[in-house]
């Protein structure tokens, strides 16, 4: 496994991130298990979940699968840099009481104790915003975060979905009003086929020195071979990708794709990790495997070395929307 730094923190984390998300709703915990035993003996050491993930009537599902592998001992948790998220509401009928979700602090101090007491630790590494509180300053939002840390039940923050104007405003206050080191990383949805992130989000996290981790790497599914999958009777594409597949021209699009890596005789699905990997600004992207073949399919992304011609021939089907402000402006 290949290491970097997070952001501009001395916080080293692999290249690769250990996505949970599937933990519970679609992989039973003993899988779940294995699956970061796996991940760990690989050197992946950075996993990612959240809060709500397990969903509906589950939420935190997820995290509780986690503390019950951190509970096996082993070094499991001090080998692990961990990262959860706040934000989203946790009644599983959907409807929050009042301050039970978003980013107030008093929901931030309630989210954080109950993610400790499910993921059976005392302090969360990295503890993430998944979303924008339109209604919550940040002035608010970082005195809460100062008791935390404090406190010693987290250690850094970062931010997911956030757009570039917001990592910008939430760094400017924390460096300006309270002196602290503000958010060191910024989740969001980024790969070869959905690349808007370069205009604004990409640029921002490096201007205030924050990591990247793209999630949704293969784009749901799409860049994992789909059109392949499907001649051959495999896994039909499901959601986000069938509706994308259903637009001729990105179905055409994405044929291209499959295309010019078998001319490579490259995986589709390892070529978009790796691909993402070459990025300015990356740490890592999520990779969220529901079973142990998908994870070693990952894994061999961080070998993959593309060259020249390729990343020209997927630039060429894939282009990106260009620098901010060139690409709207001129």
């Amino acid at each position: 496994m290949k290491y970097t730094q997070l952001g501009r923190t001395g916080l080293k984390v692999s290249r690769l991130v250990l996505g949970t998300m599937n933990f519970g709703p679609q992989t039973d915990e003993a899988d779940s298990h294995a699956i970061m035993d796996a991940a760990l003996d690989a050197g992946i050491n950075y996993f990612d979940t959240a809060n709500v993930y397990g969903w509906g009537e589950n939420k935190g599902r997820t995290e509780e699968i986690i503390g019950n592998w951190f509970a096996k001992g082993g070094e499991r948790r001090d080998k692990v840099v961990l990262a959860t998220k706040v934000y989203g509401n946790m009644a599983a009928d959907g409807d929050a009481w009042p301050n039970h979700d978003k980013l107030s602090a008093l929901n931030i101090r309630r989210a954080v104790d109950a993610s400790l007491k499910r993921l059976r630790t005392d302090y969360i590494d990295v503890y993430q915003f998944h979303h924008i509180d339109r209604r919550t300053p940040f002035e608010e939002i970082w005195q809460a975060v100062d008791v935390l840390v404090q406190q010693g039940k987290i250690l850094y923050v970062g931010s997911s979905n956030f757009p570039g104007y917001k990592i910008a405003q939430a760094n400017e206050i924390a460096a300006r009003r309270h002196g602290t080191i503000g958010l060191v990383s910024e989740q969001c949805l980024y790969n070869l086929a959905e690349r808007h992130a370069e205009m604004e989000v990409i640029p921002a996290a490096q201007e205030y020195g924050l990591g990247v981790i793209p999630w949704s790497p293969l784009q749901g599914g799409l860049l994992g071979g789909v059109i392949k999958k499907e001649v051959g009777g495999g896994r039909r594409a499901s959601g986000r990708a069938a509706d994308s597949l259903a637009n001729t021209t990105i179905r055409a699009q994405v044929q291209s794709y499959e295309d010019l890596l078998d001319k490579h005789g490259i995986e589709p699905g390892e070529a978009a990790l790796a691909w993402l990997l070459t990025r300015p600004g990356v740490t890592g992207p999520i990779v969220g495997p529901r079973t142990a073949a998908q994870l070693d399919s990952a894994l061999r992304a961080v070998e993959l070395e593309l060259s020249d011609e390729l990343l020209t021939g997927l630039d060429e089907i894939f282009p990106g929307p260009g620098p901010s402000p060139e690409a709207f402006a001129w």
